[in-house]
């Protein structure tokens, strides 16, 4: 693994900590006020899974792979990426944070009655989506979370561990997070809104494709030896 270089500011675990905190607290705004209560159990397991799986991969990464750290760390918005990619994030990310706003709505009104079981299955999915989004990371240390080609870095294709099933394992995590939060957090609102994430990334990850095979060497021919994008036999 790269060794941390001291201008890497990011990389600083004071700043790792303070952005970490940021989003916590967005994730909790975007609940609570919406709900119109803090005794939302759901929610508040939710906030500490989120807690613990960033600060501890945040800290990894700060250890092994600064400057994947750093990659992640930049805006969603960024001069190298595709054009079409920012336009696909400028839909993406209104979704994904009104959805939350929608799942403290769904709480406020009473919209929803999911069932203790499906709840604790929601938490499985949860830690389930994190768990093979950290193996993403580990294994991948060109995981940026836009589209685009890091030659600077030496880009080449990754084909070990869960590249090995699928081509895009990290939307595949967000499969099963975009299914586990709404469970969780008990509204059947948010889960049937899951599926436009679905779309979405479906439709980011075919764009995504198109560029590898046209600037990465060897992902056409990966990407003929491993049939499927999300969930084998499926797609």
């Amino acid at each position: 693994m790269m060794a941390a270089r001291p201008e890497i500011a990011e990389g600083k675990p004071a700043r790792r900590g303070f952005r970490a905190f940021l989003w916590l607290g967005a994730f909790a705004l975007l609940l609570f006020v919406p709900a119109g209560t803090v005794r939302w159990p759901g929610a508040w397991v939710f906030l500490a899974i989120m807690a613990v799986a960033s600060f501890w991969c945040f800290a990894w990464l700060g250890r092994h792979d600064p400057e994947l750290l750093k990659e992640r760390l930049r805006p969603p918005f960024q001069r190298e990426q595709l054009p079409e990619d920012k336009l696909l994030m400028g839909t993406f990310l209104p979704l994904w944070l009104g959805w939350y706003v929608l799942m403290g709505l769904d709480r406020r009104l009473g919209w929803s009655n999911v069932p203790v079981l499906l709840q604790i299955l929601g938490v499985v999915l949860l830690c389930l989506g994190i768990w093979l989004s950290w193996q993403v990371l580990k294994e991948n240390s060109y995981a940026a979370p836009v589209v685009k080609v890091q030659k600077e870095r030496g880009h080449k294709v990754v084909t070990t561990g869960p590249y090995a099933y699928v081509r895009h394992p990290m939307y595949s995590s967000v499969i099963l997070i975009g299914v586990g939060v709404p469970l969780l957090l008990g509204s059947w609102w948010g889960l049937l809104a899951a599926p436009l994430f679905m779309l979405v990334l479906g439709v980011r990850a075919t764009m995504e494709e198109r560029m590898l095979k046209a600037e990465l060497e060897g992902y056409a021919d990966y990407a003929e030896r491993v049939r499927y994008r999300f969930v084998p036999l499926l797609w």
